[in-house]
């Protein structure tokens, strides 16, 4: 039987199998022996021991997409990062640092402003001005008020998406919008390894489960006409950050990494031109003219700043 790795604890591995179902598993010793250790997210065919204790083995590892080093995980389709559009302000530098790196990892990165109801009209369409060029899709939901989330379904299904985001920015409560009520798969999990549901210390996948008609018709805003959300989209559940480190990121490819730059460069009248003190540079004045917002670009000279400084040593 095949399935997706959605938890893997102290060398217990949660699979979500293809009948739905949610089995605890052990991996079998050729991965060790192979020096191979499987990921939450891994396509894993398994052996069932006993169905009625749902137990069994991961005898075999489908090839994978691609592969997160934080967190630890494979076959990631795109990332959602959610920011406040206040309580917390956005940290627009710390949300800058995350779209490099997924882009540098070649994950598509879908941009939610969460809190829509406790911020005016302004302040989105500010933030919608400054990321417009930025190759990301950005949008702009309340979970608390359940608006703007069919938006977001849609992009979430059948796909396996990466959350983050900062603490306090309402990334569990967005979640929650997506789940069953009942969270049968984690709460199952839970059970067996003694362990709180809402806990994140570890990797874990939150299975969508479909949706029926009636509660499309109670909720038009989450779920469309049809009403249906496959078992085939996860959520990946990561702690909140506070920083990022552009790590293995080089002064020079920096610019490679904002989208805005890329009509003007071939303009610019240095070849490999950074955009920065250089004379007659197409970038810097399309910023002037308003085409590449300047709140971008501000961002991109205090990281390529960073990043000299750090080549220095």
């Amino acid at each position: 039987m095949r399935g997706k790795i959605i938890r893997g604890v102290g060398g217990f591995y949660y699979v979500h199998a293809e009948n739905g179902e949610v089995y605890e598993c052990r991996a079998k010793g050729i991965f060790r022996k192979e020096k191979v250790k499987p990921l939450v997210g891994d396509d894993v065919e398994i052996s069932i021991l006993d169905e009625k204790e749902q137990t069994g083995n991961v005898d075999f590892l489908l090839p994978r997409k691609n592969m997160l080093i934080r967190p630890a995980t494979a076959n990631v389709d795109q990332a959602m990062v959610v920011f406040a559009l206040t309580h917390p302000k956005p940290n627009l530098n710390l949300l800058d640092r995350f779209l490099i790196l997924m882009n540098r990892q070649e994950i598509p990165v879908i941009i939610c402003f969460n809190k829509t109801d406790l911020a005016d009209e302004g302040q989105a369409r500010d933030l919608e001005q400054i990321y417009r060029g930025c190759g990301c899709e950005v949008r702009f939901v309340s979970a608390a008020q359940k608006e703007g989330l069919n938006e977001i379904r849609v992009l979430l299904e059948a796909k396996t998406t990466v959350l983050a985001g900062p603490s306090g920015v309402g990334k569990s409560s967005l979640t929650n919008c997506f789940l069953p009520e009942e969270h049968m798969e984690v709460g199952e999990i839970s059970r067996k390894i003694d362990r709180g549901k809402h806990t994140t210390r570890h990797t874990e996948l939150l299975v969508l489960k479909s949706y029926g008609k009636e509660d499309a018709e109670a909720d038009t805003d989450i779920y469309d006409q049809e009403g249906e959300l496959p078992v085939s989209s996860y959520i990946l559940d990561t702690p909140g950050f506070s920083s990022l480190y552009l790590q293995d990121i080089e002064y020079e490819e920096l610019k490679d990494y904002f989208h805005e730059f890329a009509p003007y460069e071939s303009f610019c009248r240095f070849q490999g031109c950074m955009h920065l003190k250089e004379p007659d540079c197409a970038v810097k004045e399309a910023v002037e003219k308003g085409e590449i917002h300047r709140a971008r670009y501000e961002s991109y000279e205090l990281l390529a700043e960073e990043l000299k400084g750090r080549r220095k040593y």
